[in-house]
């Protein structure tokens, strides 16, 4: 098929996904919104829940007090909740370090007012406690793929454009068409042509072509800049996986590929689909689908095997 081919036919079925969709502005399909509660990045699950209990309030936090057991929160003298414990398991220092529970609506992560925002239809709700010593606030993860594409951000849906450089790297359509089998439309064109405060981006490339982006840049910086525990080198021929401490696990290079998340001040969230050549973005592209991304914060593919990031409860590098 011609790329006018694919092009009419993800047009095609983005119409019929948005013509069996109802409510556009905020993403209603007509189903609940799902609770997904874990630890240690999404490692350890405590729920899972497609069809939790609703609540009249309809906030993340009401949602997570009416399904699990031991919610304990507070409020401050503004007004805003926060999250203490859930499940027996508090925020504070375990084994030296600082822990806390930090929320995502649709991969993105809330703000200080998010426990207590109402919800919209469909939204995905996931509260992970985990070591905040690398980074204390963890901007966007990929493992409630295909959100935030397919219902929207802030409870509305916006146009998805994937930004590939070069333009015709093969694994910029292996990208759209991922969306498409997700049932998300996307545009596709150049790196940065074509940027609004109201578009979701997803960026491919190898890291040396799309590192300057203002947004993909953040990753250079480790997790305390980008939320995202893997950092590439300088001279863009290695990238590190981390572990939940920001310790190196082990490093990516010819051939392998990293699918992460991330915002650049409150921006809207951007995908990032590299590696340090373009056998790595290709095999980037290839794990993006809901198997391989469900859960995690962000995803490496090493040696052809899918790896969660950070990576848990295996050695660190010396």
């Amino acid at each position: 098929m011609t790329r006018l081919g694919r092009w009419a036919a993800a047009l095609l079925a983005a119409g019929l996904l948005l013509g069996a969709a109802s409510g556009c502005g905020t993403g209603g399909d007509g189903k609940g919104a799902q609770l997904l509660v874990t630890q240690d990045f999404g490692t350890r699950a405590i729920a899972d829940l497609p069809q939790p209990k609703v609540t009249p309030d309809n906030s993340a936090l009401d949602l997570l007090d009416a399904n699990v057991d031991g919610v304990k929160r507070v409020t401050s003298a503004a007004g805003t909740e926060r999250l203490v414990s859930a499940a027996g398991v508090a925020g504070g220092v375990v084994n030296g370090r600082p822990t806390a529970w930090s929320l995502f609506v649709n991969g993105v992560g809330a703000d200080a007012k998010g426990p207590g925002a109402k919800l919209s239809d469909a939204d995905v709700v996931w509260w992970d406690h985990h070591d905040t010593s690398a980074a204390g606030r963890v901007r966007a993860v990929v493992g409630s793929f295909p959100e935030p594409f397919r219902h929207g951000f802030g409870g509305k849906r916006l146009p998805l454009r994937i930004e590939c450089s070069p333009a015709d790297i093969p694994a910029c359509q292996t990208a759209q068409d991922a969306m498409t089998a997700a049932g998300v439309f996307a545009a596709q064109g150049g790196l940065q042509q074509s940027i609004t405060k109201e578009t979701l981006r997803i960026i491919v490339g190898p890291w040396v072509r799309i590192r300057d982006d203002d947004t993909v840049k953040l990753l250079a910086g480790g997790p305390r800049a980008s939320g995202v525990y893997a950092r590439p080198a300088a001279d863009a021929k290695s990238i590190a996986v981390l572990d939940g401490a920001g310790r190196t696990t082990r490093t990516l290079g010819p051939g392998d590929g990293l699918i992460a998340a991330t915002r650049f001040q409150g921006d809207r969230p951007v995908w990032i689909v590299t590696g340090v050549d373009p056998d790595g973005v290709a095999a980037a592209a290839q794990a993006m689908d809901q198997g391989n991304l469900k859960d995690h914060f962000a995803l490496a593919v090493a040696d052809g095997r899918a790896v969660p990031v950070p990576e848990i409860g295996v050695s660190v590098r010396p």
